[in-house]
């Protein structure tokens, strides 16, 4: 009897403490200031505002500029979605919620991607930010950098998951900014999300904003947040017809009463939002780099001194080199010759730009005149300069094929191709598609580059 009585009493001690740990969490966050922005994504014209200026707690809306870089580390060949990140203990350490990451631990950088879009794990973001930049506060300090350029002028983080500490502060409209660049440069990872749930690796892992996603109409991102300090935060967008709506709240009391408010907003901008609006998109800043080293912008300082295209090699030769120099040419597609005719004009394009842009004369760049037709083509270049190495983008059924996506690729990533030599090398597998005539380091570059764009890529030796 006194056992049963006992074990009544831990029970209700146990009631009443989760009843004060509730009340405690809502008058926290009925304390959080409320704020709220709302724009016509398609111009970013403001169509409400509320304290949208002030200075509050992000919480996890963070992780849209954790996600952000990463989205441009993978862009510029900083890093690979397959890259297998190595879990530090600083970010297996970090509260919930998590993906559960243990220290030592390799995972895949798609999968902390999608742990920290769609669950908002903070030993994910953590692990992003240290997989980027080496540590958590080289990170943060790429993440100010970046909120500069983006115009978020209200900003300051200090970590890369949200988690309140002193000094990491934003407002309604930088985060609202911030929604709108994630959606528009880059687009075709804005799909992560509108997931309800995701594969995270170890785990599958469940939207945290799925309520909203599966409560309002057109809805498709982007990301919650909440601490004590911050209340219930929600960046939304949400597509109908021809519009594109993106609001912002800070200070929500709860889950549910912060969506509330957030669908009245959106219905608001719907409201508001003119049905014919020309797409603006906003501009994207110039690429920063990573600190360690990788990645960073060149920029040329001085005029350019000759032509950027590659010369003709001459054809005539003595009848014992021309076997080993020049092989009989086929007839052309007309689908290369067209899309050679794209390199030929995107490199006088730029070269003009430059022009225009640094004032210099560019006398020696002027197109030369166009060769006669050849019936011979170049199957060996020279390896001068230490350019001995090349690439391989995959192997093909026919040499058309692979004709095709070397031309493909070129056009794709002619900033570390252009002046290489595109070569199909036929074996008893099939045709090998190669660029040929490159440096060691271009050639790892060019790798990593595509290989972040999805494309096969590996590099071949001097050998």
């Amino acid at each position: 009897m006194k056992a049963r009585r006992f074990e009544s009493a831990r029970f209700g001690l146990f009631s009443a403490a989760l009843v004060v740990c509730v009340a405690l969490t809502t008058l926290a966050a009925s304390a959080a200031p409320y704020a709220a922005m709302v724009i016509d994504a398609r111009d970013g014209k403001v169509l409400h505002s509320r304290n949208a200026d002030t200075r509050l707690h992000p919480a996890s809306l963070t992780k849209m500029m954790t996600l952000y870089i990463a989205f441009e580390a993978v862009e510029n060949g900083e890093i690979s979605l397959d890259t297998k990140v190595k879990i530090s203990r600083n970010a297996a350490a970090e509260p919930p919620s998590k993906l559960g990451l243990q220290s030592g631990q390799r995972i895949a950088l798609r999968y902390l991607i999608r742990a920290a879009a769609v669950k908002s794990a903070n030993d994910a973001a953590t692990a992003i930010g240290e997989a980027i930049e080496g540590s958590e506060a080289a990170f943060a300090r790429r993440m100010n950098r970046t909120a500069k350029a983006l115009g978020m002028s209200n900003t300051r983080f200090k970590n890369a998951h949200g988690l309140t500490e002193t000094g990491h502060m934003s407002t309604a409209r930088d985060m609202t900014t911030l929604g709108r660049h994630v959606l528009y440069d880059y687009p075709e990872y804005y799909n992560l999300f509108s997931r309800r749930s995701t594969s995270a690796g170890i785990k599958t892992v469940n939207n945290t904003n799925r309520r909203l996603l599966n409560a309002y109409r057109g809805a498709d991102g982007i990301k919650t947040g909440y601490t004590r300090a911050a209340g219930f935060n929600l960046v939304a967008s949400a597509e109908r017809g021809s519009k594109r709506i993106i609001a912002t709240v800070f200070g929500g009391r709860s889950t549910a009463t912060r969506n509330a408010k957030v669908a009245e907003l959106l219905d608001l901008g719907f409201t508001r939002s003119a049905s014919r609006v020309a797409l603006r998109k906003p501009g994207r800043p110039d690429y920063i780099g990573s600190s360690k080293g990788a990645g960073k912008t060149i920029r040329v300082a001085t005029a350019v001194k000759k032509s950027l295209r590659p010369k003709l090699r001459p054809t005539a030769a003595t009848p014992e080199e021309a076997p080993a120099v020049v092989a009989k040419a086929a007839t052309p597609d007309p689908t290369i010759v067209a899309a050679a005719n794209v390199i030929e004009h995107d490199i006088q394009s730029a070269l003009l730009q430059a022009q225009e842009t640094t004032g210099a004369t560019l006398a020696s760049v002027e197109p030369e005149p166009t060769p006669p037709p050849q019936p011979k083509v170049v199957t060996r270049i020279s390896t001068a300069g230490g350019r001995h190495w090349g690439i391989n983008v995959g192997r093909y059924g026919s040499r058309y094929a692979a004709e095709k996506m070397l031309l493909k690729t070129a056009l794709a990533e002619m900033a570390t191709l252009d002046g290489s030599l595109r070569k199909v090398v036929k074996n008893t597998r099939g045709f090998e598609a190669n660029f040929m005539g490159l440096s060691k380091e271009t050639a790892d570059l060019a790798c990593r580059r595509l290989q972040a764009r999805q494309i096969t890529c590996y590099t071949l030796g001097p050998s």
